[in-house]
């Protein structure tokens, strides 16, 4: 997962609304979202090189999603993926805060990365990159890409506009609200140079990652997610798969119950 906004306690009715980008090499082997057996039932997409998931949720009422913070030339090759840090929340019954207390004590295990888990009372978010954290998360709208939590890149800043733009003006069910959320998340407007951060890649490759959806013919946004939790107990995943070109390949929806189990 690359790029996410999320509305926590915010929407009236819908407790938990995340959309979201994962952008990856073309290459890498991926499972779309589905519902992966045993208890808790978790509905998530699957890395299939390393191993977990980039964003998931659960029939027991628990949702997570991880970024990888970008820092060119401090990578360890024989880190932990960060994809188990997904995993082993949704899988497991540790409370939020328990959680990523132990994750902020193992953080030099994993490469840089960006972590929220919750549940249905609380969030919290989790960077082994930020000494502030981990730390709860008010009711309220964030946004997180591949610097830390809410950092104005130009695409968080865009995506985050438009999510905020979407809820503001929605007057109608959640599946009415669904086109608007999935074109926020297709925004491949470029940002200008001098907005762009510089975090040590060449100019040509910023610029390519520098809008909310991207394309290239080896790297870019594989899938678009939307998660939304209903306070009546209904929760939905839906997503469209990406080819290289940018063509959507699939499209999936998916129904459960939320219950804290």
């Amino acid at each position: 997962m690359c790029l996410a906004v999320l509305a926590l306690h915010h929407v009236p009715g819908m407790p938990v609304l995340i959309a979201a980008n994962r952008d990856e090499f073309h290459a890498r082997p991926t499972e779309p979202i589905h519902p992966w057996p045993g208890q808790p039932v978790l509905y998530a997409g699957r890395d299939l090189q390393a191993g977990g998931s980039w964003m998931g949720t659960t029939d027991r009422g628990r949702f997570a999603l991880v970024t990888n913070y970008r820092e060119v030339g401090r990578q360890q090759t024989d880190a932990v993926s960060r994809g188990a840090l997904v995993e082993a929340y949704l899988r497991g019954d540790d409370a939020p805060a328990d959680y990523v207390a132990r994750v902020a004590r193992e953080g030099e295990r994993y490469n840089g990365f960006n972590l929220i888990v919750g549940d249905l009372r609380s969030a919290w978010y989790c960077s082994n990159r930020d000494p502030g954290s981990p730390r709860r998360l008010a009711p309220g709208v964030y946004a997180v890409s591949n610097a830390l939590l809410d950092t104005p890149w130009p695409k968080l800043v865009r995506l985050k506009a438009a999510f905020t733009h979407v809820l503001e003006h929605a007057n109608a069910a959640f599946a009415q609200q669904i086109p608007a959320l999935y074109a926020a998340l297709d925004d491949r407007t470029p940002a200008n140079d001098a907005d762009l951060p510089r975090t040590g890649l060449p100019l040509d490759r910023e610029r390519l990652l520098g809008s909310p959806f991207i394309v290239s013919p080896d790297y870019g946004t594989r899938s678009s997610t939307l998660l939304a939790w209903h306070a009546d107990g209904r929760g939905e995943l839906h997503e469209r798969t990406f080819d290289p070109d940018a063509r959507i390949r699939r499209e999936t929806d998916l129904a459960f119950r939320v219950s804290p189990g």
